[in-house]
């Protein structure tokens, strides 16, 4: 499992960076976006492909904001009640309306263009690593009131782009590592603002061991000649 493990932590940044590359590539475009829209759009953004399939719920924010506070957390939802892009049930579930779900569907056009952008010619290889990424969140244990559980699957509607599927996809696994780290500083009875200010030592090196260890359980399904075509191929998109 070491090397599964060395895996995990060498493929982190790399899903990073090309997590990262999207956002860079359409931001221009997004910050317009938002300025028409008219809207605080907060977390919106990060739960654009969750909101269209299933409503949030408080413990749902807490575990993907885990490191906010809960304060911070409700002014932001009660700031979305006042403006009409959330909704609460009688269960306290977080439901999008139809301002919500037209602002997301904004927001995939300019992901799809982003996309496309950056990796244009590329459809085979795209959709060949959003395949993996696809196989990587079906199989990677999603922990009870985790964020992962939060925010996979991910919203892909009829039609959606190669693109933006991988893009989101992306977005959702990335989740699965923050879950497993996560579980790694609680067990060294760190709270999250300990972990926030803790820089390299012993402490910090036993973390990243462990989370790498538990980051590592869906990769192990994957198969090495899978794993190699995962990592050459989002090496190559994160250099387009």
């Amino acid at each position: 499992m070491y090397d599964i493990a060395a895996f995990a932590a060498s493929i982190a940044p790399v899903i990073d960076a090309v997590h990262i590359d999207v956002h860079a590539a359409g931001r221009q475009a997004g910050v317009e976006y938002v300025r028409r829209s008219g809207l605080r759009p907060g977390f919106l953004i990060d739960q654009r492909y969750v909101l269209p399939l299933r409503p949030l719920t408080r413990a749902g924010l807490a575990a993907v904001y885990r490191y906010g506070t809960a304060a911070e957390r409700d002014a932001e939802v009660a700031d979305h009640f006042s403006q009409g892009t959330l909704r609460e049930d009688e269960h306290g579930g977080l439901h999008a309306t139809p301002v919500t779900l037209a602002f997301v569907e904004g927001l995939y056009t300019l992901h799809e263009q982003a996309t496309a952008k950056l990796w244009g010619g590329r459809d085979e290889l795209v959709g060949e690593v959003g395949e993996l990424v696809g196989r990587l969140l079906e199989t990677a244990e999603r922990v009870r009131g985790g964020a992962l559980e939060a925010m996979a699957p991910p919203y892909e509607p009829e039609g959606v782009s190669a693109g933006v599927a991988l893009f989101n996809r992306l977005a959702a696994f990335r989740y699965h590592r923050a879950d497993a780290h996560a579980a790694a500083w609680q067990a060294e009875g760190l709270s999250a603002r300990e972990i926030s200010l803790l820089r390299e030592g012993p402490v910090w090196e036993k973390v990243e061991r462990e989370t790498n260890r538990r980051a590592a359980e869906p990769y192990a399904l994957l198969g090495q000649d899978d794993r190699r075509r995962l990592m050459d191929g989002l090496l190559t998109l994160s250099r387009s």
